[in-house]
């Protein structure tokens, strides 16, 4: 992947060529290092090309079968998670709040302190004098602009 849409594929024909992925298919098909996909050749241009499909790897099989793929073609099977970075994840389990007691956590301190508190005091005093300016309801009901609540309402001259 380059960005933008483009890619580079190594063609079965040898030859890398420059491909740009069509709109159809852009941010909404993933194409991953490995896949198989089909591209347009252009006429104009033989080291360009256009992502027309992305097979997966069901498509890429029978293909293979029926001799439309090299038999020499990596086929990725698609159950490899670990490609995506490496890092695999056990499920352990969600601890309670009653096993975490006996942990040993007791000296670590809390998330929030005093002064985290008093800020909250504050924005609370803030929101209730904002509700009678504008609420979402009423952004999203398009009866207020998103930007008329920071701005003095001005008179028509009219």
């Amino acid at each position: 992947m380059l960005g933008n849409g483009r890619l580079n594929a190594n063609c079965f024909d040898g030859k890398p060529r420059l491909c740009h992925i069509r709109g159809k298919l852009r941010k909404k098909v993933w194409i991953n290092t490995g896949d198989i996909i089909l591209i347009g050749l252009r006429d104009y241009q033989d080291d360009k090309a256009d992502v027309i499909l992305k097979y997966n790897p069901d498509e890429a099989r029978n293909l293979k079968a029926c001799g439309q793929l090299p038999e020499n073609a990596k086929l990725n099977e698609g159950g490899d998670d670990l490609d995506e970075g490496g890092v695999e994840f056990a499920d352990t389990g969600a601890l309670s709040d009653e096993d975490n007691e006996g942990s040993g956590n007791e000296d670590l301190p809390s998330i929030g302190s005093d002064s985290d508190e008093d800020e909250d005091d504050d924005e609370e005093e803030s929101e209730d004098s904002d509700d009678d300016r504008i609420t979402e309801e009423r952004l999203a009901r398009s009866y207020v602009k998103p930007g008329a609540r920071d701005r003095p309402q001005k008179k028509n001259k009219w």
